[in-house]
């Protein structure tokens, strides 16, 4: 605040792009706060097994139990770490502890996730004990898994699905035909490649 000429305060002028900028990360604070209200909500809550987080890596999408899911954060500041994996994109510090961040489609076998804007790491949860992060291309919200159909495996490779992984728990059908696979991360830390992360 400050004084105009008559001694009365006044606000100060915000300029149109930087109150769109301001704008637009009010909105993605109160959306993760959101979510996050939402996820403590339902980890609490009896319906552990049916509300899932869901997430998109590329073009796929996953789902996650939120017992194994940590905070979301922002994909920008990445530290690259020398003579590693090309899946392994480097650290990231989220309150202060250092997270490994791991490109889960080229760990997978796939296409480069790529980073942008809606691009978020999400940390794997502390009770895993196990200090490490997916590049995730959006946060799409809590998903019932109790409203989707199991896929039948038979049929994965008529629709261009990799072998299952044991990490990969199921595969389901939502009612809009999309295909979410659960995603264990308890269990893809166990997985001895997963581990190491040196060339």
């Amino acid at each position: 605040m400050s004084e105009n000429t008559s001694g009365k305060l006044v606000a100060p002028v915000v300029e149109p792009a930087n109150l769109k900028s301001v704008n637009r990360r009010a909105r993605l604070r109160d959306f993760q706060s959101q979510l996050m209200e939402r996820m403590q909500a339902a980890k609490s809550g009896a319906h552990i097994r049916a509300n899932q987080l869901g997430i998109q890596i590329g073009r796929a999408k996953y789902l996650i139990d939120l017992r194994e899911a940590g905070e979301i954060v922002s994909s920008g500041n990445l530290t690259k770490v020398p003579l590693t994996k090309s899946w392994y994109l480097g650290l990231s510090n989220i309150r202060g502890s250092l997270t490994s961040v791991v490109d889960y489609s080229l760990f997978d076998g796939g296409e480069p996730t790529l980073q942008d804007s809606s691009s978020r790491v999400l940390a794997f949860s502390n009770s895993l004990s196990f200090n490490s992060g997916l590049l995730v291309s959006k946060v799409l919200g809590l998903r019932n898994a109790d409203d989707m159909d199991l896929l039948d495996e038979d049929k994965s490779g008529d629709l261009g699905l990799s072998g299952k992984k044991p990490w990969v728990l199921n595969r389901l059908v939502d009612a809009d035909g999309n295909i979410w696979s659960q995603l264990s991360l308890s269990l893809l830390v166990q997985d001895q490649e997963f581990l190491h992360i040196g060339v």
